[in-house]
């Protein structure tokens, strides 16, 4: 049995102890965090020392967290073992310890006795315990006075415990978080360069390949050389879109992008380009089509910009479906907006993936998409061109059975609109 406190001391401590825990919460760094909980567990409970002890997955030993503060490295190199020791014991049982007369005591740690100095003549000990599993031990040793812990005691500390486990695990979790998003950071930033890079220094090689594969193809009379010449050709444009592509990345990143705003038809927009794609469609034996109005349905924006984000949807639908299958681009002129659909009865798009298709370099379930190449940009260049225009861009796809992208533009582009515009325009 333990002893009672004096009422009065009992009162004092528990002002005491509101006082520490409230001040607990608004402590942001873990080491001073746990230094304060060791130092209030000692004043609060006559004790002579104070540890904090956590479980080290790497040597499945304990190691001291918290201890006194001028014995912190000699007290880093010291392990407890999980079997035969106090600390292990209340890990172990996520059950609180108090002993008398400890100093026979086979599990008392030397090491930790001879590195301070002292002998162990009393322990209470306390789990801490986060959601249910303990992540370890607050402890004290020798209680002033060689008298006996109390009950209070052991509430005191078991209070401390548990408030120690909750800062501890919520500081522990942002400062994880925080460095997740920092990693994040860096992943963006060497990205970013990449896309830099790469967009930049293919051009100039890759120009070269075409324009000397062109004039060559052109010249030769052989018709086997012409086919392999054209191989190089089609391989040859398709970097070439991917390079676009990257650059057009790029600028989005930077800002460095701007909008040449004019007025334009964008009937006669969609119908180039679905021309621009009849052969393309007929290879693959794909019916394709353009739905636009009898009527010019006029737009203010960047009609290049455009044309890259509705080229990157068609290019995209033609890729994806099958031979037979079709595929449309439909305009559909709404009060002070125009809405193009680019719709197809290809593969589809799983459900888990549809949220992440307008990410850069993310690629769709591989065993459906891999085969079609690509880096995982047409959509997110064409998300960047509709936003620079403050419009929106979304998919309603269903695995299978073909996929609806859809483009909603103002038939205006006023600079001043309420959606932030992050772009430079002119």
């Amino acid at each position: 049995m333990m002893a009672t406190a004096n009422p009065l001391n009992h009162t004092q401590h528990l002002e005491r102890l509101v006082a520490i825990c409230r001040s607990l919460g608004k402590t942001e760094d873990v080491e001073n965090l746990l230094q304060t909980v060791i130092d209030s567990a000692s004043e609060l409970t006559n004790s002579q020392y104070g540890f904090i002890f956590v479980y080290e997955q790497e040597t499945d030993l304990l190691k001291v967290a918290a201890g006194p503060i001028n014995y912190r490295e000699t007290l880093n190199c010291i392990r407890l073992p999980l079997e035969k020791s106090v600390e292990g014991y209340v890990y172990q049982n996520s059950r609180s310890v108090s002993l008398h007369n400890a100093q026979y005591d086979a599990r008392i740690c030397r090491d930790i006795e001879r590195a301070l100095g002292y002998t162990t003549q009393s322990i209470l000990a306390a789990p801490l315990i986060f959601r249910g599993q303990t992540i370890g031990v607050l402890e004290v040793v020798n209680k002033h006075r060689h008298t006996h812990y109390t009950e209070d005691d052991l509430t005191i500390l078991d209070t401390l415990a548990s408030q120690a486990a909750v800062a501890t695990m919520s500081t522990l979790l942002f400062e994880e978080t925080q460095r997740a998003y920092q990693e994040v950071k860096e992943l963006e930033t060497m990205k970013t360069n990449f896309i830099a890079v790469a967009s930049h220094e293919l051009r100039t090689p890759l120009g070269l390949i075409l324009g000397h594969s062109t004039f060559l193809y052109e010249l030769n009379k052989d018709e086997q050389q012409r086919r392999q010449l054209g191989i190089v050709i089609r391989n040859a444009s398709r970097l070439k879109m991917i390079i676009e592509d990257l650059a057009s990345v790029n600028s989005s990143l930077n800002r460095s992008a701007r909008i040449h705003q004019k007025e334009f038809p964008v009937n006669q927009l969609v119908t180039k380009i679905v021309q621009s794609y009849q052969e393309t469609a007929n290879n693959k034996k794909i019916k394709l089509k353009a739905i636009v109005p009898d009527s010019e349905v006029k737009i203010i924006g960047d009609e290049e910009k455009l044309n890259t984000a509705i080229n990157a949807l068609v290019n995209n639908a033609i890729t994806f479906t099958n031979s037979h299958g079709h595929v449309s681009v439909e305009i559909d002129p709404l009060p002070g907006f125009v809405q193009i659909v680019v719709a197809d009865d290809g593969i589809g798009i799983p459900s888990k993936d549809q949220p992440h298709v307008f990410d850069r370099f993310y690629q769709v379930s591989s065993h459906l998409t891999r085969r079609h190449g690509g880096m995982g940009l047409g959509l997110s260049v064409a998300k960047a061109m509709i936003e620079m225009h403050n419009g929106q861009i979304w998919v309603d796809s269903e695995e299978g059975k073909g996929s609806k992208f859809y483009i909603l533009l103002p038939t205006t582009t006023p600079l001043d609109s309420k959606k932030e515009n992050v772009f430079t325009t002119e």
